[in-house]
């Protein structure tokens, strides 16, 4: 912060100063120092579709989500038709549980396979939805000839079509996709040790494949190398993996004191579009059905968010 200050005196008119600046505060939880920032950095490069795009994903993380929504359609007014923006606003609706808005944002998305988080959040759609099959059918022909160049991401839509199939009630073929997940993803996991997302994705596998002690281990694995003190804009996102696996895994008490912390501060998402969990998704998503008549996670169903 002292340097950029610093560099700010030399480079009054410079818009990256204030942008970074916004960016260290943000992660710091200075959620206002942030936004002041980022105004700032607004004022002098009005048309930076990048700048405009973080400021409204800060909005998304705070919960500020019609803030968002006006962010990104000013994006779309410089890139018009930009497939991941469209995509970030279906899950901004999608948060907001209105998933026939959602759905008519995505119909018209063809993203190719190498652009995964507007396909996951597509996938994402379908299984909010309840109804995979199409998505089932597109992923398995995706990863019938994956790209060596996505890396650790083929895994990762590996374990998207293994929850397609077991929404679709093929429990069988997803087990398969899980097991075959978890075998891609390993190799990955040595070479990247504190990637985060990466241990959160073997963390839904093994939920999936019923391995709770090693679910449980890599959502705690994936809290340490990513503390909430540490980091306010992704160290939520660990958490919200903890929860899906304690909810799956018949630990009721753990998910929804996960749940509730999560509801209570900014938050950027585990999944695809990154958008903080909602009432509206715990309602919506099957994830969560085995805890779904608690009177607790009920209540959490109908609560007001915290927005900042």
């Amino acid at each position: 912060m002292r340097y950029f200050e610093k560099a700010r005196q030399f480079l009054p008119n410079s818009s990256q100063i204030p942008e970074s600046l916004a960016y260290v505060a943000r992660r710091r939880g200075q959620w206002e120092q942030s936004e002041s920032y980022f105004n700032e950095a607004e004022r002098l490069d009005p048309r930076n579709a990048s700048l405009l795009t973080q400021h409204a994903q800060s909005y998304m993380v705070t919960r500020r989500f019609p803030e968002a929504l006006r962010k990104f359609d000013q994006v779309l007014d410089i890139i018009p038709d930009d497939v991941d923006t469209i995509a970030q606003k279906a899950g901004i609706v999608q948060a907001q549980g209105d998933l026939t808005r959602a759905g008519v944002l995505l119909a018209p998305l063809h993203p190719p396979p190498d652009d995964t988080g507007a396909l996951e959040i597509q996938v994402y759609q379908a299984i909010l939805e309840r109804r995979p099959a199409e998505m089932i059918s597109l992923l398995s022909e995706i990863l019938a000839n994956p790209d060596p160049a996505l890396g650790y991401n083929n895994g990762e839509l590996r374990f998207w079509l293994g929850w397609a199939q077991d929404v679709a009630g093929d429990h069988a073929a997803a087990q398969e996709s899980w097991r075959q997940a978890r075998l891609e993803l390993e190799p990955f996991l040595k070479e990247q040790p504190d990637n985060y997302v990466l241990i959160g994705d073997l963390a839904l596998i093994n939920m999936g494949l019923g391995d709770k002690p090693a679910a449980f281990a890599l959502a705690e694995q994936a809290m340490k190398v990513l503390p909430l003190d540490k980091d306010a804009v992704d160290g939520p996102a660990p958490i919200e993996v903890f929860a899906r696996v304690a909810a799956q895994m018949g630990e009721t008490d753990r998910a929804i004191a996960a749940l509730q912390k999560l509801l209570s501060i900014p938050s950027e998402g585990a999944l695809a579009s990154r958008v903080p969990l909602t009432p509206a998704l715990l309602r919506l998503d099957p994830m969560f059905d085995p805890i779904r008549n608690d009177q607790r996670f009920q209540k959490l169903t109908l609560e007001h968010v915290a927005s900042r």
